[in-house]
């Protein structure tokens, strides 16, 4: 159970005030007057008044030493009271700019040896030595506790702001991932539905088919955010019950983009094997966002996706010869998706090229290694 400030604070004093009324019993014994009524009146304005030493430690600090230097003017015994002065400026140390401590601590310490002055049996030596020895302690322990606890501060910021950038990044990433489920899919079904208005009356088949298309694109679509949000929702424990798509499921996005009314083709180089998933899903997620770029800015065009699978590395290029291409517009990087590629290839370790060709088109061109190993150090060298 954890005590709040205020409430230690109070069982301190409480605490404090018993200790220096049972340490009065042994006045007698130590050759000073007992305490009377005024004497425990001034041992509860000593050491009660410490209860509110977080709010005011400097104004408490100084009302302390002052009740103290009535208390010693009046002939009883110091020590009685010595314990509050010194948590008085304790805290002041603790809580207050040096300068502050410093004037707090010389003030303990000229009522310390005015007591000793006071006083027909002390010896001055012993009672200087403990004066100043005293103030110097508290004020190197305070001064720790406030260095100490601005270090907490400042850690806690420091956590607090890490804390906002990781949740703004995890925002970024989940914005780009629902860019590239999304708009892919929204591209083939916004064509397919201007095909179908388009031939509705003089072409039914086509226009059924084009219906059809925007059915399992658009049910796909929903699939992958379900799966999405899915992976989002759960424990880091848990995973989801469906892959996420990877380089199998290609021909599939190429069928789609046909639909479209573009003309993709699929060339495969080199030993087909399957690789990492996320390395696949890198793969998957480029060509998918180069397509769909190619269904918004060059619609007609032909487009070749080649993938070539070396022995450490897998390459992926998707070019195409829109005569209608905008190439600024695509290549000016300002949106989710290209941002999104770029970022993706830095993930895993791969390099990625984006811009027009000089005989006219577009082309992306993915370079990803396929070992973990070297997608991982090239993850913490982009880190």
């Amino acid at each position: 159970m954890r005590i709040r400030p205020l409430a230690a604070d109070v069982l301190i004093a409480v605490a404090q005030t018993s200790v220096a009324v049972l340490l009065a019993q042994e006045a007698a014994k130590q050759g000073w007057p007992p305490l009377d009524l005024a004497g425990y009146v001034l041992v509860g304005l000593v050491n009660l008044p410490l209860i509110a030493r977080s709010k005011a430690p400097v104004a408490i600090c100084l009302f302390v030493h002052l009740a103290w230097a009535g208390y010693v003017a009046a002939g009883y015994w110091p020590v009685v009271n010595s314990f509050g002065p010194m948590l008085a400026v304790y805290t002041v140390a603790s809580l207050r700019p040096l300068r502050a401590a410093v004037g707090c601590a010389a003030l303990m310490a000229t009522v310390w040896i005015c007591a000793g002055l006071l006083s027909p049996q002390a010896n001055m030596g012993s009672v200087v030595a403990q004066a100043v020895a005293f103030s110097l302690v508290l004020l190197r322990f305070g001064t720790v506790a406030r260095h100490s606890a601005e270090l907490a501060r400042e850690l806690r910021r420091e956590q607090d702001a890490r804390a906002k950038r990781e949740v703004a990044e995890e925002r970024g990433r989940i914005a780009r991932e629902l860019h590239d489920v999304v708009a892919h899919h929204m591209s083939v079904v916004s064509v397919q539905a201007g095909l179908a208005r388009f031939v509705l009356t003089s072409d039914p088949a086509t226009a059924r088919g084009a219906l059809d298309t925007i059915g399992g694109t658009s049910a796909e679509a929903l699939e992958e955010l379900r799966r999405m949000l899915k992976v989002l929702r759960s424990c880091d424990e848990e995973a989801p019950d469906a892959p996420m798509p990877g380089l199998a499921r290609i021909g599939e996005m190429i069928e789609r983009v046909r639909t479209g009314g573009v003309q993709v083709e699929l060339q495969t180089e080199g030993e087909t094997r399957q690789l990492a998933p996320g390395v696949e899903l890198c793969a998957y997620r480029v060509v998918q966002e180069a397509l769909t770029n190619v269904l918004k800015h060059a619609p007609g065009a032909q487009a070749v996706v080649q993938l070539r699978y070396e022995q450490h590395h897998l390459t992926v290029s998707v070019t195409n010869g829109g005569a209608g291409v905008n190439s600024a517009r695509v290549s000016s990087g300002s949106g989710h998706g290209l941002i999104g590629m770029r970022e993706r290839a830095k993930l895993y370790g791969g390099t990625i090229s984006i811009g027009p060709l000089s005989e006219g088109g577009f082309a992306v061109r993915l370079t990803l290694p396929t070992s973990a190993r070297a997608a991982t150090q090239g993850n913490d060298a982009t880190g």
